[in-house]
């Protein structure tokens, strides 16, 4: 019995010496034992990190040529550099990523990118040592698993495009020149890194100011391409001395707009992506994007028809758009039809949490799913109509308990089929046939419904006006009363048609007053006399209610 005991008592210390042994040869390549044993390894931010970056091109008449990579060591980013610009040849970027927690002894972890013709150490002397890939990257490595811990490790490699490409995403920065991918004829390709970890971005809340007033500033149709794009019917067609280019033009519109009425949101209200000139929607995102973020002012995007046409799907755009700092963008609910069906809530003034301003956003979504019947554009379903139903009637309860009068309001891109009566109330330039769906929806009559006192629209670029539906039901038309104002932004994209009388590019305002339930609107314009002026001031709600227009036309 003894001599038993011995022996089990030898076996159970064998036994765990051997574990010993193992941890002790496993954990030489730092795959055992936690984090925090491991003064080398990453403890702040847990994640990928990039370790290599490379770009692999291909020839259509070389059938030994592939832009395809070892799938088990890198990730090819879906973006032809040339942009199908080439009929025979095509690049890609590759990046080599590894989870922080799967380094082990031999890796390399990219610390610095950049991208030109010389080697960068060697105007900083033999202590840094810089790494050649092709199209004229460099890397700056580190064999130190601390390197992973730092805030400046590459963690993320992407690319842009155009001579006016910018970046507006949180830690993500251009670095070098242009890639040197030794072709013509293309947009100019600019390699884009993120260091440190990845940030989630706070959504902010928007709330009305101490005065008790809240600014929005619509922007229709900014139609941006990749690259600085070609105007169309601008007025003047000169600018700064020089043929006009689209988008630099665009863009130093908006943001005098910006510095000058300092909105505090801004309803990008459809088309910001000119789809048959953007091959890369993201490059043109974030350059209208990089504008607001830099002023802190919050934005919410819907879609028009022209957005992902030959470019990226409305899911995607809205992902990265829903990913970028200051932006309340939302895809909404998945069995909605559309992509960024949503609502945002205006907080009222000081510290209260009770909405003062509902904004309902909705997807108008392209051409005619019923080109037979109802050719044109399309229109909003009934799942929309039935979740905007459904979404105010819920929210009422709770805006019953804000002290003053809550309002709703609400932006879309293709107008609504009644904008097509000629005969309602106006204030502002009818330029252009309205091209709103063939089919009523009764998306019109559910807004009046649930009490929504002013809709705005885009699409019609040369169309600027707000015009005022009437309450129906009060019998005839001298007797009816206000029931819903309609408005148009107007157009402010060179990249877009102008035309029609010498239209010249503009947005527009709306200044909530909570104090009065008040809602002025105004538009600001690009050239002119009154470039400096307020065009066209009038009063749409005041007392929670629409009130018809003083004149007009």
């Amino acid at each position: 019995m003894t001599r038993r005991i011995v022996r089990t008592l030898l076996q159970a210390a064998a036994a765990l010496i051997t574990t010993l042994i193992l941890v002790l040869v496993l954990d030489r390549n730092y795959r055992v034992l936690p984090n925090s044993l491991h003064a080398h390894m990453p403890t702040h931010h847990p994640g990928l990190v990039v370790t290599d970056v490379t770009i692999a091109q291909c020839s259509s008449v070389n059938v030994f040529s592939s832009c395809n990579l070892d799938k088990q060591k890198w990730t090819r980013v879906e973006k032809d550099l040339l942009l199908g610009k080439s009929w025979t040849r095509s690049a890609f970027l590759f990046v080599s990523r590894k989870r922080e927690e799967d380094l082990i002894e031999g890796d390399s972890v990219v610390m610095d990118v950049t991208v030109g013709r010389l080697n960068p150490g060697s105007a900083s002397g033999a202590s840094e040592q810089w790494e050649a890939r092709p199209s004229g990257i460099w890397l700056k490595r580190s064999m130190s698993h601390k390197a992973s811990d730092d805030n400046q490790a590459i963690t993320d490699v992407d690319v842009v495009f155009g001579d006016d490409a910018v970046e507006a995403r949180g830690h993500w920065s251009i670095v070098g020149v242009p890639l040197l991918l030794n072709t013509e004829n293309h947009f100019s390709a600019h390699l884009t890194v993120r260091r440190g970890p990845h940030v989630q971005e706070k959504t902010p809340k928007p709330r009305f100011n101490d005065n008790g007033r809240f600014r929005i500033m619509q922007v229709a149709d900014l139609h941006l391409s990749t690259g600085v794009g070609k105007c169309r019917d601008a007025v003047p067609d000169k600018y700064h001395g020089g043929p006009c280019e689209a988008d630099p033009r665009t863009l130093e519109f908006m943001a005098k707009m910006l510095e000058e009425e300092k909105p505090d949101l801004v309803i990008l209200s459809g088309d910001q992506v000119n789809g048959d000139t953007s091959p890369d929607a993201p490059s043109a995102i974030y350059k209208f994007a990089k504008l607001l973020i830099e002023r802190s002012i919050p934005y919410a995007c819907i879609f028009g028809n022209h957005d992902d046409e030959k470019s990226m799907s409305r899911a995607a755009q809205m992902a990265i758009l829903e990913s970028l700092p200051y932006s309340l963008s939302l895809a909404g609910p998945e069995d909605v039809d559309g992509v960024g069906n949503y609502y945002i809530e205006v907080l009222a003034r000081g510290k209260s949490d009770h909405s003062a301003l509902s904004i309902y956003m909705l997807d108008t979504h392209a051409y005619s799913s019923d080109e037979r019947n109802f050719p044109g554009y399309d229109w909003i379903k009934p799942s929309q109509i039935n979740w905007f139903r459904h979404t105010a009637e819920k929210l009422k309860a709770k805006h019953k308990e804000y002290t003053h009068r809550h309002m709703d309001i609400a932006f879309i891109h293709i107008p609504l089929h009644e904008y097509l009566d000629h005969t309602n109330p106006r204030v502002g330039a009818w330029r252009e046939g309205v091209t709103a769906p063939t089919y009523n929806s009764g998306f019109r009559d559910a807004l009046v419904e649930q009490n929504v006192v002013m809709v705005s629209a885009g699409h019609d670029h040369a169309n600027e006006y707000c015009a005022l539906s009437m309450q129906d039901e009060a019998g005839s038309k001298e007797e009816q009363t206000p029931a819903l104002w309609m408005c148009y932004g107007g157009g402010i994209g060179f990249g877009g048609y102008g035309g029609y009388g010498g239209y010249v590019r503009r947005l527009r305002m709306f200044e909530i007053d909570a104090n009065e339930a008040k809602i002025t609107t105004w538009k600001r314009i690009e050239h002119g006399r009154k470039v400096g002026e307020r065009h066209d001031e009038q009063v749409l709600v005041d007392g929670g209610r629409p009130v018809a227009p003083q004149g007009g036309t």
